[in-house]
Parts: structure tokens; C-alpha cells; sequence
């Protein structure tokens, strides 16, 4: 990528080291000092944690998803032992290869050529010469450089909880099982310190100016946005800067919004405009598994799912307990006369709407992230408060044909004094239904752009139990245990006794309770996804689940 300044003219690279990691390329530590001076020593001191971490992470990968290069897996006497195609062994710490695990700086895996404590040497382990394994390797080296620039510019930060944004910038490690959990490929290190969440940034936010002949439209785009005949679609800064000149026609307005960025990255709370809403805008930067661009069928069929989701849980009787965000309008921009996905936008529902005095909504990979700070009381207690918000209506709904993507960053508790008291959904382009499901519990499934309509059970369960079991109470049992001394068998009791009552009172032929019992449960496999031809299409791996134990036992909930 060329070289190109930032806003006080220096030159920036972007933050892509070479395939040498070991020690960071003279040039991003350079680039940090450019961009930030006061961060060139702490980014340094950050670097081998960071490295441990992300290497921790694809060490737990090798260890349990169908990477190519691997034969087989052996667990004992504290160790796993890899299995090479070419003969070779891998042998590492088995404690550090499990989900949410914390690698202590100096982690290393044995390799045939000696320890390897850098994750881009451990993937080269493999023996794969791939465009998707020269991409990973890349994305791995940004990954450790973002993750321990988050670090250093949080060492001097006292954690400041104060609204719901807070909550989200709180988040300093992002996603907490993906190995690229820091990547933001494109970006330079400036930009990343400007746009970043974890850097707590507030930023500008231009608005691109549009004829509405050239405008393609889902749902009720906000009057705050029109100009006449003229649609002002919020582009983020960086692909004003980076994208926007490969359009011919098309201007900026002149005018902006000054908003915060969210969990996301792309998504942005605006300050002083949109009240009470989220913009979420096309940005063309890798982040974990996805270029984060709006493919037009999502644009299309936000406000429809946000209706049929939101109708299905009235009918369910759970809408006390849970409230989606739903998505209000959206649009892409013309290009050749096809919605183009690096210029669209889409505004949502903020948690704002759905959070009185005293309360605060926060994306549960947060409570992860903080060690448990936003959290009050007893921790059984607590995940059986959480779980009696949640469950019931996640597991009826899924009963009822919608299969949310409930993982920690869609999905929000509203805490009063650290309790839980009710629940927020957001993204539906996550969501997967099955139209027979609909149909038995009287709705009719609409017409939709994309693919998210489907009877493969068990992709519906995947949806779900992948994000909410494997994920979000995996993360919460992990912190609850670590940080507040809780034994992890009577967390997952906890969650057990309050499934057990929620199948009680649904169709016992829809198979979801044996599933949700069963021996393993399905976990994104976000690493062999990145080493697959088709680097989007997901990938699940089976993993021990937890509650099978507990299945008989007596409810151990605690009632709010």
C-alpha cells in the first residue's frame, strides 16, 4: 500500500510488518513514534505480551479446529502434541490452548527447528504456500502490532465505565478467542490511534452527498440525512479518504457528524445528532474474519428482520426480558446502476432507547474484557439472574424459527448497580430462520435478499448455540472463575437449571433440548476459516460442552 500522511503531515506506512516477526520491523515502531511519541516505549514493553496472546490463541486453534497440515492431536502429562503432515511434532502448553486462556509473556511452542514464541513462525509450521496463508500470516503480524499498541495507550488509562460507549471503548483486546483479534489490515498506525475504539477517539464523520436518483433505499432513512433531493449518507473518514476517490460524481457535502466509534470499529454513536441511534457505515478494512463492507442484501433486509424478529419475540411473551435494536433504514449508493457495497450505510437503534436512570447497557465480551468490573454481587447468583433474561428467550425463539447470533458484541446487558435487568440484541444481519418453524407458530416469512432464510437444523442451532453457550456464557464462566473465585461446575449448573426450565415449556419435537445436552457443542473454527479458499463461509468445530453433566440435576437458578 503507498505511503500517505496523516493529519499533522507525517509520513505513515500502513501497519503490515514483513514476514520477519520476531522482533517488530524498525519501520512500525517508527511509524508508533511518528504518530504518537509518548507510545513508542510502551508499545515496545506491550509487544511480547501481545505476541503471547496472539499466539495463544492459534496454539488452541491448532489444537482443536481441521487446519490443513494436521494429522492428528495428543493430550497428556499437561502438554498437546501437534501432528504434522510432514512428520514434524508441535508441542505446547495444554492449559494455554484452551478458550479465553491467558499465555504468559514468553509463551512458546516447541517446534523440529526449537521454541517459536512468534505466531507467524507457528503458522509457517504448517508447510502451507497459499494466497489464504500468506494473507493469515499478515494478518496475524497486524494483529500482535494493534493489539499491543491497544495496550500501551491503555497502561495510563483508568477504566472509566460512565455510559454504554464506555462500556464498548472498555474492550482494550478485542475478540476473545480469534487470533486476529487486533487486525485492522489497511490501516496505518495513525489511523488506527484516530478510529480505533480501544483508543477512545471521537471523530468526524463526513457526509457524502448524493443525488437520489443514485441512492438505493431499504426502510425509513432519517430526514436528519436529507438535503431536498439530496441524501447525505455518513461515510466513515477513512474510506472518504481511501475509497471514495475511486468514484467518479461523487462529493462531499461539506458538512459531518462528530460521533464516538463502537466495539465494531465501523459503527459509531453520533454526538449531538440521530439521537437515540447507531450509524453503521461500509468500511473496506479486514477486522477478524470479514472487509467490512455492507453487501446490498443486508441493506435490504435489515428492516424487514428487525419487524419479523421484533413481532416474534412479542409473540413469545419474553419481550420483558428481551429488546432488539432494530435496524430503521439503510442504502448503498449507485454505481453502474448496482448498490455498491464499499458506499452504504445503515442506521439502528441505539441502546439509549432502551436504558432508563441508572442503568447502562454493555456488550457482554465487556464484562470479559474488564475482569468482571462492571459486575456486582454473589457470581453464581449473578450468571443465574443473566442467564433467567436470556435463555428463555433466546431458546423460544429458536423453538420458534429465529436463531440469533447472540455472541458477546451483539449482544448487551442492561446493568442497574451491576445487575443484570433485561437484554439487547443488535445486528440482524447475523440472524438465521426457518420459514417451517415460522409457519407452525403462525408467521409467514417474508421475502428476503439474502441467504439467511434456511432448514438446516443444525446451522440454526449453530447460530445460536455457537454465539450464546460456546461463546458468551464460555467468556463469562472463564471470567467468573478467574476473577471472582467461582467453581466453574456450579456456574454451569446455573445455566443448566434455567435451560432445563425453558425446554419444560416448549415442543419437546423440535430436538433443540438433546442438542443443547449433547456431548459437544459447535464453535466458529475462525482460524481454518481464514485458511480456507472461501475465507467467509464458516466452519464450526466441536467442542466439549459443559452442562451435559448437569442435565438431571436440580435447578440451581437464582430467581430475580
Amino acid at each position: 500500500m503507498p505511503d500517505a500522511t496523516d493529519s499533522k503531515g507525517h509520513m505513515m506506512r500502513d501497519l503490515r510488518p514483513s514476514m520477519q516477526h520476531d522482533d517488530p520491523p524498525q519501520g512500525v515502531v517508527d511509524e508508533v513514534r511518528a504518530a504518537r511519541s509518548e507510545l513508542a516505549g510502551p508499545f515496545l514493553r506491550s509487544l511480547p505480551g501481545a505476541q503471547a496472546t496472539v499466539l495463544g490463541r492459534l496454539w488452541g486453534a491448532f489444537a482443536r479446529e481441521p487446519l490443513p497440515g494436521i494429522t492428528r492431536r495428543r493430550r497428556a502429562g499437561g502438554t498437546v502434541t501437534v501432528f504434522l503432515e510432514d512428520g514434524g511434532r508441535l508441542v505446547g502448553d495444554a492449559a494455554c490452548a484452551e478458550r479465553f486462556a491467558e499465555a504468559p509473556s514468553g509463551f512458546a511452542v516447541e517446534t523440529p527447528a526449537g521454541p517459536v514464541s512468534d505466531p507467524v513462525r507457528l503458522l509457517a509450521t504448517l508447510g502451507l504456500c497459499t494466497p489464504a496463508s500468506r494473507t493469515l500470516g499478515a494478518e496475524l503480524a497486524n494483529s500482535v502490532a494493534n493489539l499491543a499498541l491497544a495496550r500501551a495507550a491503555a497502561d495510563d488509562r483508568p477504566l472509566v465505565v460512565r455510559d454504554s460507549v464506555d462500556a464498548e471503548q472498555a474492550v482494550v483486546d478485542g475478540h476473545p478467542q480469534h487470533p486476529c483479534c487486533r487486525t485492522r489490515t489497511g490501516m496505518s498506525a495513525a489511523e488506527v490511534l484516530a478510529y480505533a475504539p480501544e483508543h477512545r477517539p471521537v471523530i468526524d464523520v463526513p457526509l457524502l452527498a448524493v443525488p437520489a436518483c443514485r441512492w438505493q433505499e431499504a426502510g425509513a432513512w432519517p430526514r436528519e440525512l436529507r438535503d431536498g433531493d439530496t441524501v447525505l449518507v455518513p461515510l466513515h473518514p477513512w474510506q472518504s479518504e481511501h475509497v471514495r476517490p475511486r468514484f467518479e460524481g461523487l462529493s462531499l457535502s461539506g458538512r459531518s457528524v462528530r460521533a464516538r466509534p463502537l466495539m465494531s470499529l465501523r459503527t459509531l454513536a453520533p454526538l449531538g445528532a440521530l439521537p437515540n441511534c447507531h450509524v453503521k457505515t461500509s468500511l473496506d478494512v479486514q477486522v477478524t474474519n470479514y472487509r467490512r463492507t455492507i453487501a446490498p442484501a443486508e441493506v435490504a433486509d435489515g428492516p424487514v428482520l428487525s419487524d419479523l424478529v421484533a413481532a416474534v419475540v412479542d409473540k413469545s411473551g419474553h419481550a420483558d426480558r428481551l429488546s432488539v435494536l432494530r435496524e430503521l433504514g439503510g442504502g448503498a449508493v449507485r454505481v453502474g446502476g448496482q448498490p455498491c457495497p464499499s458506499l452504504a450505510a445503515m442506521v439502528r437503534e441505539s441502546a439509549d432507547r432502551y436504558t432508563g436512570p441508572g442503568e447502562i447497557a454493555v456488550p457482554l465480551t465487556a464484562v470479559y474484557a474488564t475482569d468482571a468490573a462492571l459486575i456486582a454481587g454473589d457470581p453464581v447468583g449473578w450468571l443465574g439472574e443473566f442467564a433467567e433474561l436470556v435463555l428463555p428467550p433466546a431458546l423460544t425463539l429458536l423453538s420458534m424459527g429465529v436463531a440469533l447470533e447472540a455472541h458477546g458484541q451483539n449482544t448487551l446487558m442492561v446493568l442497574r448497580q451491576g445487575r443484570p435487568v433485561r437484554v439487547l440484541y443488535r445486528d440482524l444481519d447475523g440472524v438465521r430462520v426457518s420459514g417451517r418453524r415460522l409457519a407452525a407458530c403462525g408467521f409467514e416469512l417474508p421475502p428476503l435478499a439474502g441467504s439467511r432464510a434456511g432448514e438446516d437444523v443444525f446451522a440454526l442451532r449453530a447460530k445460536l448455540f455457537g454465539a450464546l453457550l460456546s461463546g458468551v456464557f464460555g467468556e463469562l464462566v472463564a471470567v467468573l472463575a478467574r476473577r471472582r473465585g467461582a467453581d466453574p461446575d456450579a456456574l454451569w449448573a446455573v445455566v443448566a437449571g434455567v435451560a432445563r426450565e425453558v425446554f419444560g415449556a416448549l415442543r419437546a419435537e423440535d430436538g433443540d433440548e438433546e442438542a443443547f445436552f449433547a456431548a459437544t457443542w459447535p464453535l466458529k473454527a475462525t482460524t481454518a476459516m481464514r485458511l480456507a479458499a472461501t475465507p467467509g463461509k464458516a466452519q464450526w468445530v466441536a467442542v466439549p460442552n459443559p452442562v451435559t453433566a448437569h442435565r438431571g440435576s436440580t435447578r440451581a437458578a437464582v430467581r430475580r
